[in-house]
């Protein structure tokens, strides 16, 4: 089973920033866990959550011709819960991109109140230095997190092709 932390992609700059919701609900099996009777996000949840912004972000980039992997938590401060009924805004920045990694800077807000900074480092495993051989078939960009993209791209091209028609 894989795990979408993510909703929907809301803006995307491909190269640049990537911004997602995520709609925290009850109905999510793991709240009921976290802690009985005062259900909370767990910060690793919302840490992942930033990581599939973000590593959409960078898998984009090069037109997900890389397996991009998760390699290092540069920053995680937390600075308030996340209940049921709350709505995230995650924004992932590119700080940097090679060809072996890339880094990003993230801000998670509910509402205008800032709950999170989460910095990332990828790793372009494809690029690998240590000779390790990998899957040729791209494991980590499925049809799933695709799909999620897809949404937010066509959006953007029919709200350019209405403003593009309304300025003839």
């Amino acid at each position: 089973m894989r795990w979408i932390w993510i909703d929907k992609f809301v803006e995307f700059e491909s190269g640049r920033r990537a911004v997602a919701v995520k709609n925290v609900s009850l109905a999510e099996e793991h709240l009921h866990d976290h802690f009985p009777g005062f259900p909370i996000m767990p910060e690793c949840l919302m840490i992942e959550a930033m990581a599939q912004t973000a590593g959409i972000l960078v898998g984009q980039a090069r037109d997900f011709a890389e397996k991009v992997v998760l390699a290092k938590i540069s920053k995680a401060v937390f600075f308030d819960f996340v209940r049921p009924g709350d709505s995230l805004r995650l924004e992932a920045r590119m700080d940097m991109i090679a060809d072996e990694a890339a880094s990003t800077k993230g801000r998670i807000t509910r509402d205008d109140e800032l709950i999170a900074e989460v910095d990332l480092m990828f790793s372009h495993i494809d690029q690998n230095l240590a000779g390790k051989k990998f899957p040729e078939e791209n494991f980590v960009f499925t049809g799933t997190f695709t799909s999620l993209l897809r949404d937010v791209v066509l959006e953007a091209a029919q709200s350019g092709e209405s403003a593009a028609e309304s300025g003839r």
